[in-house]
């Protein structure tokens, strides 16, 4: 037998999501007394303090970080159960999961999804952006676009190519040596990388490492270094001349292939066709 309930944790994700008792017993139709009752017992059985305040918030305490992080794969495995039960029994899909990588053109994206909004407004869609490596762990969505394609059973084809340009502050020191730069030019400044995406560059003798490619892109601007970064998402900062495409003697592109992946599909599933449909047009 079990010492927690699946309702424990989801009340506790809400209770962090919203930053109150309050607030999360209002979301989830619930008195504040239920909610308080429900975590003290979750945290009671488990023998260690999930929950602490901080200021006017209640925020997670390092062990409730850690052990939130473990269940939360679980409640949106859950999520997505009772979903597919709910378009076994009508017929129409009320929930889909969408999974994208982070490199993935956003204007292109929300397009896309103010389009299926149109024709599906009863369908809501859940998207979550992923690193490269974070792929693997998402294998209850049901549409995916992503990089990694033999990691991911199901059916997929390629999508689209992303491409990733060298570029730097139009301040940098590397601008102002003589072009074309080699890559012994370049080890002599730091190169910002995005996080499991270190194919994308040669070796530098300094390195730094971002989770998400707007914390890369500050970087570059704020002169911490230099680095490939995807040219949809630098094109804007490159026609406004903050930054400048490092002039290289060969590299200085890179491509990086995406594929769309659908875990099942039927003829009857018509919001995932639709996906399907505008994802190919748009690519």
């Amino acid at each position: 037998m079990h010492k927690t309930t699946l309702e424990q944790w989801v009340l506790l994700e809400k209770v962090v999501e919203l930053g109150s008792f309050a607030s999360a017993a209002e979301a989830t139709c619930r008195s504040q007394s239920s909610v308080s009752y429900n975590l003290a017992q979750l945290q009671e059985r488990l023998g260690v303090a999930l929950l602490q305040p901080q200021g006017r918030r209640t925020v997670l305490t390092p062990a409730g970080e850690q052990l939130l992080a473990r269940v939360r794969p679980l409640l949106k495995a859950f999520h997505y159960a009772e979903a597919h039960a709910a378009t076994l029994k009508t017929g129409v899909r009320t929930r889909l999961e969408l999974v994208v990588d982070a490199i993935f053109p956003r204007h292109r994206l929300f397009a896309i999804l103010r389009q299926f909004q149109q024709l599906h407004p009863h369908t809501q869609i859940n998207l979550t952006e992923v690193l490269e490596s974070d792929a693997v762990d998402r294998p209850e969505a049901d549409v995916m676009v992503l990089t990694r394609r033999q990691d991911i059973t199901g059916r997929g084809e390629w999508l689209m190519n992303i491409d990733f340009v060298a570029i730097a502050h139009c301040d940098h020191p590397l601008h102002r040596q003589s072009a074309p730069l080699s890559e012994e030019s370049l080890a002599a400044y730091p190169l910002i990388r995005i996080a499991e995406r270190q194919g994308n560059a040669p070796d530098a003798a300094e390195c730094w490492t971002f989770s998400t490619i707007d914390a890369a892109m500050e970087a570059v601007v704020a002169q911490v270094g230099y680095g490939w970064l995807p040219w949809d998402r630098v094109a804007p900062l490159l026609d406004a001349g903050v930054l400048k495409i490092l002039p290289m003697t060969h590299g200085g592109r890179r491509a990086t292939p995406l594929h769309l992946i659908v875990k099942e599909l039927s003829p009857e599933d018509r919001q995932i066709q639709t996906l399907i449909r505008l994802f190919s047009r748009d690519g």
